[in-house]
């Protein structure tokens, strides 16, 4: 679970050194993690050196994945995280030969990639959008509702490939909770020089000094900014947040709830759905501003979609899973139609044998996750 201060990101270090986290237990294997670091410094200069492009682009391609994670959680956004990725490669080529081996190359990159999502912060602002009052008021909220309408689901196969390896066994973990849709939301309110400090120094583990090297400031202005980051992302957390457990493969529990879920919605029977809300289950869809706080606001915000003249009769889900939680895809036919239409698709968090958020997001997702475009008339 997340404190204050967020424990690290071990599984990605921008050095050599080892997290104390980790120390004692994943000592097998460092010599030769820190051999190969060692070598590939030695090839890229070697690269550099010769301007071997396609030597220097097999390197880099071997950290498209995290640093398309690092970009997500600097833009909250898919879409924005995969262009900045490709920016990165780009100004990674241009300035080769400003990588001279006195640091990994993944730490190099790594600070291009801030830098680029900064820039581009620089020339985009984006502000969440603050919901009105009453809706959190009739819900009892003790807090201002906000919205994060650019955020965008990360799908869990591109997770994958950057899965921490056996020597790192706390990774796993941690990279689950700096992922989830909760904590992206939250650290979108943060300035974006203080939510850099806060994802390089809480996630990835740099030192105040790196740090500060990366940004042309200073250690004291680091710890600075990361105290007041750390505030200011406590505010923005669900008030429950720590007593949620860790994400990861569903349980039994959690996918009987899935699939009650999705049976109850096919069937429109609110009060099934009602029975698997807890009574403060919060429901939003970005890019709209549509958020519902509390099991009756959920309910009565779904009446339309499931019940009378204009309710989806005719469903079909599909399960995958986002940003370490399940979620569902659902197509919808319509009367006379031969196909099933995308719809949206439903991340849940499930907690016990209740759901207590649901964020929803349009069909436009549905590629980045693999998803067709279409189902077919087939049970």
């Amino acid at each position: 679970m997340i404190a204050h201060p967020p424990v690290r990101d071990v599984g990605l270090a921008t050095d050599d050194r080892q997290s104390p986290q980790v120390v004692g237990r994943a000592s097998v294997g460092t010599s030769g993690a820190s051999t190969r670091r060692a070598e590939e410094r030695i090839a890229v200069s070697t690269a550099v050196r010769n301007g071997d492009e396609p030597a220097f682009t097999d390197f880099t391609e071997r950290y498209r994945r995290e640093l398309q994670v690092h970009c997500y959680r600097m833009l909250g956004s898919f879409d924005d995280a995969e262009d900045l990725v490709q920016e990165t490669f780009l100004r990674a080529w241009r300035k080769r030969e400003t990588f001279q081996g006195h640091s990994t190359f993944r730490a190099w990159l790594y600070r291009i990639a801030t830098n680029a999502c900064l820039d581009h912060l620089d020339r985009h602002p984006r502000t969440p959008v603050a919901l009105p009052a009453a809706w959190g008021a009739a819900a009892g909220a003790t807090a201002q509702l906000t919205e994060v309408p650019w955020l965008q689901p990360y799908p869990d196969h591109l997770l994958e490939p950057i899965a921490p390896s056996d020597t790192e066994p706390d990774a796993a973990a941690v990279a689950t909770e700096t992922i989830e849709l909760a904590y992206l939301a939250a650290i979108q309110h943060l300035p974006p020089r203080q939510r850099a400090v806060l994802i390089l120094r809480d996630v990835l583990g740099w030192t105040a000094n790196e740090t500060a090297a990366l940004l042309e400031s200073t250690s004291a202005s680091v710890n600075s900014a990361l105290q007041r980051a750390r505030a200011t992302l406590k505010q923005h957390l669900p008030d429950r947040r720590l007593d949620w457990g860790p994400a990861g493969d569903p349980s039994q529990e959690e996918r009987a709830v899935l699939h009650r879920y999705m049976a109850a919605t096919k069937r429109g029977d609110l009060t099934a759905l009602a029975e698997l809300l807890r009574e403060d289950a919060r429901f939003t869809m970005p890019p709209t501003l549509t958020s519902y706080l509390g099991r009756d606001a959920v309910i009565a915000g779904w009446l339309p979609a499931l019940v009378g003249p204009n309710a989806f009769t005719d469903v079909r889900h599909l399960v995958t899973a986002a940003n370490r939680r399940p979620a569902v895809a659902t197509y919808v036919r319509h009367p006379e139609a031969s196909a099933y239409l995308p719809v949206g698709l439903h991340v849940l968090r499930i907690e016990g044998p209740e759901i207590v958020e649901i964020t929803a997001f349009i069909a436009d997702v549905f590629p980045s996750f693999g998803l067709p475009a279409t189902l077919q008339d087939t049970p």
